[in-house]
């Protein structure tokens, strides 16, 4: 759509319906299904999806996988789930960092605790056969020691974020630029830069960026307005950048996350370097929430959720320890399927106050299935905790392996897993 007409979309309506509502409807009829709107005849604008058919309590959907997951996937999971002790199970639920400059460093974790994924933090300006050797290193180690791959998270939005740099990985613009663009050029730039991900051995891209930042926030928003990692300041271009996004990503074989669930971009406050980062204003039907349910329904593979607080969701618990948020509204209310992640656990100060250890289990234990660490260290504690949890507690145990279910299921969509 030409940048002129999306001025339009500015104005919230085609029609006479909500533009979020034309764009997510579209995304559902392409991938053919998967999550339902409540759009026609329904006289709202809300942003949030009707849970699927048969969706259980904490999101899972009997009989189907997320969309674009492999035929039989969820039975397939299930049997190499099975065939996992519950330390393994629970060490498939982490992703653990490991720095850029030298990936290897995590090939003893992964052979020891039998990780389900590593996230490669830092900057790196080295070439794609290096880096395509070394990531192939990784996924030997993990394929030897458990039969099963990993989940190879990065984080490439664009602009200050974007972690593989140098002569094989040119300048990607902000996202605030990318949104200028039209959604042909945008789709087609952003596969180009996918394709490059997927030829050194990326399994998932931490993106896009569904936060909404708006113009009376812009740089007082130190996590993203600070960077530009927005594609807009309001609800309907965003949704329609993500849906393109989403799609050109994971078009050329890379999956995509959404993030910082239920939205970063009305805080004042950075959650890495911060505690009291809070949004007062999001609400379950707020609009804020379109860009995730049209990357939902265009059928990103992931979620990520923020470490800020929502009162008007939750009083009591931070988004990532929250099950009002992640199972509640995004898995019960808004129909989501598919892989929950985190954001940093680790050194992020925004939960420095809860031990390690249970930093892991209380995500776990909202509803989330991935826990993610920019530190390498914290396999260990990580590990112990959610073993321990789900030794002493039978509903714990089963929250493990209905997680360690959607982190393979993740796994043979990227094709890191095989049904055996």
């Amino acid at each position: 759509m030409p940048r002129g007409t999306r001025r339009i979309a500015e104005r919230g309506r085609i029609g006479p319906f909500p533009v979020w509502a034309v764009v997510a409807l579209a995304a559902v009829v392409l991938i053919g299904g998967g999550v339902a709107f409540a759009v026609a005849g329904s006289g709202s604008d809300s942003p949030v999806a009707k849970p699927p058919p048969g969706a259980a309590p904490g999101g899972s959907v009997q009989g189907s996988a997320p969309p674009g997951t492999p035929p039989a996937a969820a039975g397939c999971a299930e049997k190499l789930v099975g065939q996992l002790p519950i330390e393994e199970q629970a060490a498939q639920l982490l992703m653990i960092g490991t720095p850029l400059s030298a990936p290897l460093n995590a090939t003893s974790t992964i052979q020891k605790y039998k990780i389900g994924g590593v996230f490669l933090a830092g900057r790196s300006s080295a070439s794609a056969a290096s880096l395509k050797q070394q990531i192939g290193q990784l996924q030997e180690a993990a394929q030897s020691s458990l039969g099963i791959g990993l989940q190879i998270g990065i984080d490439q939005e664009g602009g200050q974020v974007q972690t593989l740099k140098g002569a094989d990985f040119p300048a990607i613009p902000t996202a605030v630029n990318q949104g200028k663009l039209d959604k042909t050029e945008l789709g087609d730039r952003t596969a180009e830069w996918a394709r490059l991900l997927k030829g050194i051995g990326i399994t998932i891209d931490l993106a896009p960026v569904a936060d909404v930042v708006p113009t009376d926030v812009g740089k007082n928003n130190p996590p993203i307005g600070g960077f530009e990692r927005q594609y807009g300041a309001t609800p309907d271009p965003v949704a329609e950048d993500v849906v393109t996004v989403v799609q050109a990503i994971q078009g050329v074989g890379v999956l995509t996350t959404l993030k910082h669930f239920p939205g970063l971009g009305r805080v004042r406050l950075n959650t890495d370097t911060s505690t009291g980062a809070q949004d007062p204003l999001t609400t379950a039907d707020d609009p804020i929430l379109k860009p995730f349910a049209s990357g939902i329904a265009a059928g990103s593979a992931a979620v990520m959720i923020s470490s800020a607080a929502y009162p008007k969701l939750d009083p009591k618990n931070v988004a990532a320890f929250s099950q009002p948020i992640v199972t509640g509204l995004l898995r019960e209310k808004m129909g989501f399927t598919g892989l929950v992640l985190s954001d940093d656990l680790g050194s992020a100060v925004a939960v420095s106050s809860t031990p390690v250890g249970q930093r892991a289990v209380k995500f776990i234990q909202a509803g989330g299935d991935m826990a993610l660490s920019v530190r390498l260290s914290d396999a260990a504690p990580m590990t112990e905790a959610l073993v321990a949890a789900a030794k002493a507690d039978p509903a714990f145990a089963a929250r493990v392996k209905q997680s360690a279910i959607r982190v393979i299921e993740s796994k043979l969509r990227a094709t890191v897993a095989q049904c055996r």
